[in-house]
Formats: structure tokens, C-alpha cells, sequence
């Protein structure tokens, strides 16, 4: 037999006032359809619950069996609708966020996963990093929900791409290359790199690789293409080695490693692009709470330089 929720909040009430009148203030309500709810249940029980005294009502045994369980399942269907409000407010869930190698190192994308985090601490973020046709396969078997990416656009079913901040792409030279003894306050052309070898970063269709190619082209010259790296980190190790030169974000001069150069490119030189992808469609409420976190802390970010 079901029992009424209401009615069950009803005696809990009651019990916890030892007073009918008391309990009907309590639930806002008046004490005559009071009294003829728990008559109800305990008809529908065929137990009494409350013995009735001259100034108010004290349980019965049933009734104080009845009573911890009453407030348990109160309790619980209590949390499950909150658990349901936040959920249908974005504020609890999971949320599969991808992040382009390069990616962390710009101030704008630490910034907002720990935003977001502060705001949210609800929601369960699994980070993962993966360069643009990773990201893709990602997203087609539905193993990601968003992701901050180099490439203007994902080559993914319904996935689209909003931009968030470019930065100015810098050289990165072997220690002991010509230009690297020449100091560091004079910018370079990409034209007078045509003779050295690139070092890309990761395949074709990644934005990275992509952008140093337009990039060279546009500069009248097609690369010499050196040994392919999968990451920035392998990238930067080959050119330490002497094995290339590689075109890469301004940002990531933070990264010392021994064997470098860094060099600024002259204007106008080529930018790298960082975007926002997700699947417009997408309904999910966190998606969309993680998308008005990053939108509003990319209008504030002034742009690098």
C-alpha cells in the first residue's frame, strides 16, 4: 500500500509537536483537514498511531516505530528532488572537457576550469588532453563534451567552434642556430627560415601544424618538413637536439628548456588560435553553465600580446 508523502509529513509533524493545532501552524494549514488526514492514514494503515490526550496527542507504539522511518524517507526523497533541481541548473553532473596540449599554458583556460570548479563544486570535470583530430574522434563517439582547441573548426557531426583568444606564434630555434646569437630584441622573418627544417606538431588537420603551413606559404616559401613530433613537449625536445625549428605560441616561452631560443616573428606574423568546441545541440545544462563561465572570463582577458 503507497502513503502519501503529504500525509507523512503530516504525522512527522504531529509527532514532533505533540500537538494538532501546534503542527497546523507549522504546515500552514488549519487543524480540522489536519486531524482528518492522520484519521486517513491511520484508517489506510489500520493502526493507531497517536493516542489522543486532553491537551494534545502522544505516539502510540506503532506510531514510534513509524516515526524514524517517516523522516528517512522524507529525508531521502528530500534530497533526491534537490539532487534533480541541480541537475536540471547545470549544477551537479560530469562534464568531459578536452584541452589542446598547448592549451594550458594560456592564462584564459586554467582560469576557467578553476572558476567554473569555485562555482560548481558539484559537477565532476574529467580533464583530457588530445590535439584536434583526437578531440574529433572524441566527440563522434560521444566521449566528450567540450573542449578548448587550436583548429577555427572540428571536423566532428554538429560540433561547433567559437573563438575565445588568438596569440602571436613565436620560433623556437636550436641554441647554437645562427639567428639565436644575434639577441633576442630584433624580430625575424619567417622568410629567413625557409632553409631550416620544421618540426610540425602532430598531423595534418591539427591546428598547430595547420597554421605553421598557411603560415610559411603565406611567407612565399613551402617548409622543409623535419621529423613529425605528437606533442609540444617532444616538439621543443627535438629542436634542443638540433633537429629543426618549430613555430609555436607565444605562450609557451614559459617553457625553459636548455638548447632553446626563443625568437618574436615580424608583424604581421601568424596567430594561434584558440577556440571553444561543443555540439550546439547539445541540452545538458552543466554543458551549458561551463560555456558561460569561459565566454564571460574570455571578454575580460585582455588579448596577449
Amino acid at each position: 500500500m503507497a502513503i502519501d508523502l503529504a500525509r507523512l509529513r503530516y504525522f512527522v509533524a504531529v509527532a514532533e509537536e505533540g500537538h494538532i493545532t501546534r503542527a497546523a501552524e507549522r504546515l500552514d494549514m488549519q487543524q480540522p483537514p489536519l486531524s482528518r488526514q492522520i484519521r486517513l492514514m491511520e484508517r489506510e494503515l489500520k493502526v493507531q498511531l497517536f493516542r489522543r490526550l486532553p491537551r494534545g496527542v502522544e505516539l502510540t507504539s506503532a506510531g514510534h516505530a513509524l516515526l524514524p522511518e517517516a523522516k528517512s524517507m522524507l529525508a531521502r526523497f528530500d534530497r533526491a528532488m534537490e539532487i534533480t533541481r541541480r541537475a536540471a541548473r547545470g549544477e551537479q553532473g560530469s562534464l568531459c572537457v578536452g584541452i589542446a596540449p598547448t592549451a594550458p599554458f594560456i592564462p584564459l583556460v586554467p582560469k576557467s576550469i578553476r572558476a567554473f570548479r569555485e562555482a560548481f563544486p558539484m559537477v565532476s570535470l574529467v580533464l583530457e588532453e588530445g590535439l584536434s583530430n583526437e578531440v574529433v574522434s572524441k566527440f563522434d563517439n560521444d566521449q566528450m563534451d567540450v573542449a578548448f582547441v587550436r583548429a577555427p573548426q572540428v571536423l566532428a557531426q554538429g560540433v561547433v567552434v567559437t573563438p575565445l583568444q588568438e596569440e602571436p606564434m613565436i620560433v623556437a630555434l636550436p641554441g647554437n642556430h645562427p639567428i639565436a646569437k644575434r639577441g633576442k630584441a630584433q624580430s625575424i622573418s619567417l622568410a629567413s627560415l625557409a632553409n631550416d627544417p620544421f618540426i610540425l606538431i602532430g598531423p595534418q588537420g591539427t591546428g598547430l601544424h595547420d597554421e605553421t603551413i598557411a603560415a610559411c606559404r603565406a611567407a612565399g616559401f613551402m617548409p622543409k618538413l623535419g621529423q613529425p613530433a605528437p606533442r609540444i613537449t617532444s616538439t621543443l625536445s627535438l629542436v634542443a637536439a638540433g633537429l629543426g625549428i618549430a613555430v609555436i605560441p607565444s605562450t609557451m616561452q614559459s617553457v625553459r628548456i636548455a638548447g632553446i631560443a626563443y625568437r618574436r616573428l615580424r608583424a604581421p606574423g601568424p596567430k594561434a588560435f584558440l577556440g571553444l568546441a561543443f555540439r550546439r545541440s547539445d541540452p545538458s545544462p552543466v554543458l551549458k553553465q561551463f560555456l558561460n563561465v569561459v565566454r564571460s572570463i574570455a571578454k575580460s582577458t585582455p588579448p596577449i600580446q
